[in-house]
Formats: C-alpha cells, structure tokens, sequence
C-alpha cells in the first residue's frame, strides 16, 4: 500500500472553474510548499491574477508573488457564512481585477475547496444576476459536496446590492471604462 501522505505533494491541485458574465474564478483546494509549482502552473494554465486564501495560512506566497499572481487573505470561520468585511473587500477585488484585467481569472481557495471558497464564488454569481439556487447548482456541478446547510441558509437569504456593476450594466470585457 502506498503511503497517501507522500502521493498528496505530488497529485496536481483540484480547481474547478466557474464562469458567467465574463467574469471567471476558479474554486480550488489549498496548495501547500510542497506542491506550490504545480498549483502555480495550473493557475496559469487559467490566467490566474490573484488567490484569495479564505482559510489560515499554511504556505508561503513568496512564489506566487514572483509569478506576478496577487495573494488576498480573507480569512474566515470554516463552515460559516462570510463576514461583511470579507464580502466587501472579495467585491472591491472583483471590481478592480475584472476592470483592469479583462479575461483573466480570480482562484479562491479554502482547505478543501467545498466550504468557504465556493460560497464567495456564489455571492458574485448572485450579484451578477443569478439566483442563489443557479448559484449553488452551478457550483456543484464542479465541486460535488461544495455549501453545507447554514451557509446555504445564507445565500438563500443573500439580497445582490448591484455591487459588481458599473455606470452602464454588468461589468463585462467588451464595455468596461
């Protein structure tokens, strides 16, 4: 039998890609040292700018950062709703990256991938228009197990405030100002 501990450094990232009004994330599970050059790949492989870490630190950015790729912690409970402190700094983010880089990619991660990472993917796609339950379906497509309950009982109770637009509609690679 092998040993699942040495197989785990190695084994290429989980990410899953979302994508809905040209805007792009990627949902993937938390990179370590060990296996940092392959998740960097991957993130490149999806035009990846910046990595928002919603779970405590446990590698080094030192690398991505040589890359050119922006990491954001917004650290939160696990197993809960974001705070409205995360949420608005995970708006002004999308904002600024989507407006200054049209087509690129923003990566979120939590430990596995499943909690608090896809539910700030889910707050965007419902501020971009969808209802929360297209929200939460698109994301488990891809990331089957992705929101337990309590943090569903928050999207389902989530209001969008039009937060990601602009002047002139939805922001989007072919209008932006």
């Amino acid at each position: 039998m092998q040993n699942h501990s040495n197989m785990r450094h190695s084994v290429k990232p989980t990410v899953s890609e979302i994508e809905y009004k040209n805007m792009r994330f990627l949902i993937t599970d938390r990179p370590s040292d060990q296996n940092i050059q392959s998740y960097i790949k991957e993130l490149k492989n999806h035009n990846v700018k910046d990595v928002v870490r919603v779970c405590e630190p446990t590698y080094k950015v030192d690398e991505l950062k040589q890359e050119g790729i922006n990491v954001l912690d917004l650290e939160y409970e696990d197993g809960t709703p974001p705070p409205q402190e995360v949420v608005s700094e995970w708006f002004k983010l999308l904002k600024t990256r989507f407006r200054e880089t049209p087509g690129s990619c923003v990566a979120v991660h939590c430990v596995a991938g499943l909690g608090r990472a896809p539910v700030l993917v889910a707050v965007a796609l419902i501020e971009l228009g969808l209802d929360y339950e297209d929200a939460v379906e698109l994301i488990r497509k891809k990331r089957r197990g992705a929101i337990n309950s309590r943090q569903l009982g928050y999207l389902e109770k989530y209001r969008p405030r039009s937060r990601l637009r602009l002047k002139n509609g939805f922001m989007n690679s072919c209008c932006l100002q």
